[in-house]
């Protein structure tokens, strides 16, 4: 177990909020990281999707949740402390609103790497990749789960397309865990 040295909020399988006083980022554990702004409603698809996964997944505890909001050079050290990742972040893949599609290893590298559009967020996922890659602590194991959004305004919830595809993330999500055993 590594500590984590960055002043995150994370939550483990026991819905528990942890601060830096008591996080340790275990490399044992897959780390589920949810991406987006939830005030924007479908921009927010990342932080949903990683609470209604926290709900479904509360039995296991070999999965740590962290709410990365817009993104931040802070979550580098979380991504550099696992060899487990699934990110899970709203993404233009050109399909109807709610569809989600799976990136997985090298497949994620190529998508983030061929969608390098400005970020409004201080710092992009693709970024936060290179900077684990540059430091030789890239998770093994890693992958992306993309849904596409619908409403990208103001709210609090998701729109409708995008709600209903929460059960085939958690699916996704399930099955990209179990390849990994």
């Amino acid at each position: 177990m590594v500590g984590c040295s960055v002043p995150i909020l994370m939550l483990d399988c026991t819905c528990r909020l942890l601060t830096i006083s008591n996080v340790m980022c275990d490399s044992s554990k897959t780390l589920i990281l949810g991406i987006g702004n939830s005030l924007l409603q479908d921009e927010g698809a990342g932080i949903h999707a990683m609470n209604f996964l926290r709900e479904a997944l509360a039995d296991r505890d070999d999965i740590t949740f962290l709410d990365g909001g817009t993104l931040s050079f802070t979550l580098a050290t979380a991504i550099e402390d696992t060899s487990r990742l699934i990110v899970i972040d709203a993404a233009n893949l050109n399909a109807s609103p709610g569809h989600t599609q799976v990136f997985e290893g090298e497949a994620m590298d190529e998508f983030l790497g061929s969608n390098r559009k400005r970020s409004v967020h201080e710092v992009s996922l693709l970024d936060l990749m290179a900077i684990a890659h540059l430091a030789d602590h890239l998770p093994t194991r890693r992958a992306l789960i993309g849904i596409q959004p619908d409403v990208i305004d103001w709210g609090e919830h998701p729109s409708a397309a995008v709600a209903a595809a929460m059960p085939q993330v958690c699916t996704q999500t399930k099955q990209i865990l179990e390849g990994w055993q």
